[in-house]
């Protein structure tokens, strides 16, 4: 939400109890606007600046004051709802699924399937068009891939760019990956990405890939379970608090388990819980299909209804089973279980 004109001059320094110093703290922690602190948890600013707590919700109080961080009436949020961002999955079918345009901006996508189900080409093929203009299909933004599984394959990107007639090496240049070694590391590149927002990349796409493979591997056991899902959910927060502030469209891929009471239908189901269930505005699960496609199931959605539909992995990304291909390729998503 940008500030109001009559606020424009109204600062951070200008909150109560805010000097220089603890200004200076704030900033160091990533609290340098009013937003950022309107959005926090008074536990977070005390941590950062060190003030009490009582003098942190009366900084946040102030700072959401100035914000008019109240109610909308339904009809303004609508016209808020007209101007977000759709990033084109490449294939239409894929697209239609997700309400007509791919994934949104300023909301959590999460699509989550077994070993070689299509999470990382669609990755892929998202960081390709959410650089194109908007009539492509994409947000003429930059994009970020946190990487936990060694998935990114800048190759990859090459081929679907040229296999597209699009100068690959300007849509690399516009894609930034990192390598998450640990949840901690995981957890402050998304304080990164914020940074480079502020200091002017105009990143319009984030993607996890994959989003629990950290969590899942350093939290084992039932008596680890609690610490793992709160350690989680502030992560999931801070991804979503990413895409509300700056209209970013975040793509996160999930791993999944089978559930061994099930003896009907299909087992498999998203790990992470009720916290990566209630944290991700729309879940899609990806499963392999006949002949080499794969098969898209809208699972939950704020306002779209279930359904589902086949794509396949091609040269230029995913395409619709209808579009002719010259050469398929077999992205088995390396690196996923």
């Amino acid at each position: 939400m940008a500030e109001k004109k009559r606020d424009k001059e109204f600062t951070v320094k200008d909150l109560p109890g805010v000097g220089a110093a603890t200004a200076e703290k704030l900033a160091e922690a990533g609290f340098d606007t009013l937003m950022a602190i309107a959005v926090a948890t008074p536990s977070e600013v005390v941590h950062a600046s060190g003030v009490g707590e009582n003098i942190a919700r009366k900084i946040i109080n102030t700072a959401r004051d100035k914000m008019e961080m109240g109610f909308e009436s339904g009809d303004e949020l609508l016209k808020k709802r007209e101007n977000i961002g759709r990033i084109s999955t490449g294939a239409k079918s894929v697209d239609i699924l997700l309400g007509g345009g791919g994934i949104e901006t300023g909301t959590i996508t999460e699509m989550y399937g077994a070993f070689g189900s299509g999470k990382s080409a669609i990755a892929h093929t998202l960081a390709v068009n959410a650089i194109l203009p908007k009539e492509q299909g994409g947000v003429e933004g930059s994009v970020v891939w946190i990487d936990t599984e060694m998935t990114f394959r800048p190759e990859r990107i090459k081929q679907i760019a040229e296999a597209r007639g699009l100068n690959s090496d300007e849509i690399l240049k516009n894609i930034k990956s990192g390598r998450a070694f640990n949840s901690d590391h995981q957890m402050l590149m998304v304080d990164k990405i914020d940074e480079l927002i502020k200091n002017g990349t105009n990143i319009k796409l984030v993607i996890v890939d994959s989003l629990m493979n950290h969590f899942r591997s350093e939290f084992t056991g039932r008596g680890q379970l609690s610490e793992r899902q709160q350690k989680l959910n502030k992560h999931i927060h801070s991804l979503a608090r990413l895409a509300n502030s700056y209209d970013v469209a975040i793509y996160v891929t999930n791993q999944v388990m089978a559930k061994p009471d099930v003896f009907f239908g299909d087992p498999t189901e998203a790990i992470g819980g009720h916290i990566v269930a209630h944290g991700t505005g729309v879940r899609i699960y990806l499963r392999r299909g006949k002949k080499g496609t794969r098969v898209a199931k809208l699972i939950d959605s704020p306002s779209l209804p279930e359904g589902e539909c086949a794509f396949r992995i091609t040269e230029k990304g995913i395409s619709d089973l209808t579009e002719k291909i010259a050469t398929p390729t077999n992205d088995e998503d390396e690196g996923e279980e």
